[in-house]
C-alpha cells in the first residue's frame, strides 16, 4: 500500500469516529503532513478532543493529553530534573514531561497562564526542549494540536499574537447539520452498548509512521509554479497594504500577516494538492486553506469589529480582490 492509500485509510478510520466533520479531518491531516502545529477552536462538545484522539489511535504514534489549568507549571509540560541517590553516589536524571510524545493534545490551552503556554514554544518551533541548560530533542514525528473554547473567557489567558503565529493553521469547528447529529447520537449509543455488553471488535493495525514520512517526501516534490509563488505572496501582502485594494479593506485591517503566513500557504497548499492526487499546486489549493492559514495572523481594526466583521469576512474579501494567476 502506497503512502497516499495509507493516509486515505487513516482519513477513513477517523471519519468513522467523527461524524459530519470531514473538513476538520482534512485539516488535521494537512497539519500532520505539513509538519505543523494546529490550533483547533470550537464550542464545547464539537469533538475537538475526539478528533485528535481518533488520529492518534489509528496512527502508530505515542499520544499524550495535557489538560491546561490555571495552576499548571511549565515543568508539568516539559519535565524536570530529578535528584537521585544511588549506591554509587548522587545524580540528576531528566524525567520527560508529556510534551515528549508524537501527537500532543494541549487541551484548552488558553486556561493556563502565559509562562505555561510559552513552555510549548521551543518544542513547537525548534522540535526540542531545554531544561536546566540541557537540550532534549523531540521525536521526528511531533505535532502539537491545541484546543480552545471561544466562550467562557473569564479566567482565561488569551494567546498573544506572536504565539498564535507559531500555529500552522487555526481550524474552526462549527455545529453539524441535523442529519449528521442524528448519526452522532446513534454512533455514541452503539459505543455505549458495546462497552456495557463487553463486546470487543477487532482493531485494525495502526497506520505506520513511515507512511507520514513518505507522504512528506512526496509533498516536498509537488510542483509550485512561479505564478503560484507570486499569488501566495500577493495574498499575504494584501493583508499588509490593504489600501492598494480598497478603502474598505484598509479600514478593516490593523496589522497584517507575517512571512510565516506565506510559508504556511506553501506547505498547506502542497499538502492539499497531494491529498487531491495532483502533482502541482493550483489556485484552488491555496484558496481552500487560506482561511485556516490567515484567520489568526491578521488583527482587525476597531471599525471592523464595530461593524461585526470577522477575520473570515476580511479573508474572503482579500481572495475576491487579489487577482488569480
Amino acid at each position: 500500500m502506497n503512502a497516499l492509500n495509507q493516509i486515505n485509510e487513516l482519513k477513513s478510520r477517523m471519519g468513522q469516529a467523527i461524524i459530519g466533520q470531514s473538513e476538520v479531518i482534512d485539516r488535521l491531516l494537512i497539519g500532520l503532513l505539513a509538519n505543523g502545529n494546529l490550533l483547533i477552536e470550537g464550542l464545547p462538545g464539537l469533538a475537538k478532543t475526539r478528533a485528535v484522539k481518533a488520529m492518534a489511535r489509528n496512527l502508530d504514534a505515542n499520544f499524550s493529553r495535557i489538560q491546561f489549568t490555571p495552576d499548571l507549571l511549565p515543568s508539568d509540560v516539559t519535565g524536570t530534573e530529578v535528584f537521585l541517590q544511588t549506591d554509587t553516589g548522587s545524580t540528576f536524571r531528566f524525567d520527560p514531561g508529556p510534551i515528549f510524545a508524537n501527537i500532543v493534545l494541549a487541551d484548552e490551552i488558553n486556561r493556563a497562564p502565559a509562562k505555561v503556554q510559552a513552555s510549548l514554544l521551543e518544542a513547537m518551533e525548534e522540535r526540542q526542549v531545554t531544561v536546566s541548560g540541557t537540550t532534549h530533542k523531540m521525536d521526528p514525528l511531533f505535532t502539537v494540536m491545541a484546543t480552545q473554547n471561544p466562550i467562557e473567557q473569564e479566567g482565561t489567558y488569551p494567546l498573544p499574537e506572536a504565539q498564535m503565529d507559531r500555529f500552522l493553521m487555526h481550524v474552526q469547528i462549527t455545529y453539524p447539520p441535523v442529519e449528521d447529529e442524528v448519526e452522532v447520537i446513534r454512533l455514541v449509543r452503539n459505543e455505549e452498548i458495546a462497552t456495557t455488553d463487553g463486546q470487543t471488535t477487532e482493531t485494525p493495525l495502526p497506520i505506520p509512521q513511515d507512511a507520514v514520512f513518505a507522504a512528506r517526501s512526496q509533498i516536498g516534490k509537488i510542483h509550485v509554479s512561479d505564478a503560484m509563488d507570486r499569488y501566495m505572496a500577493d495574498l499575504v501582502q494584501a493583508t499588509r497594504t490593504p489600501e492598494k485594494y480598497s478603502d474598505e479593506l484598509a479600514d478593516w485591517i490593523e496589522i497584517g500577516a507575517s512571512p510565516r503566513a506565506s510559508l504556511a500557504l506553501d506547505k498547506c497548499g502542497r499538502a492539499h494538492a497531494w491529498m487531491s492526487e495532483r502533482d502541482y499546486v493550483d489556485p484552488a489549493d491555496i484558496r481552500a486553506i487560506a482561511h485556516d492559514v490567515l484567520r489568526h495572523r491578521i488583527t482587525l481594526s476597531f471599525e471592523a469589529q464595530g461593524n461585526a466583521k470577522t477575520a473570515d469576512d476580511v479573508i474572503a474579501e482579500i481572495l475576491r480582490l487579489v487577482a488569480l494567476p
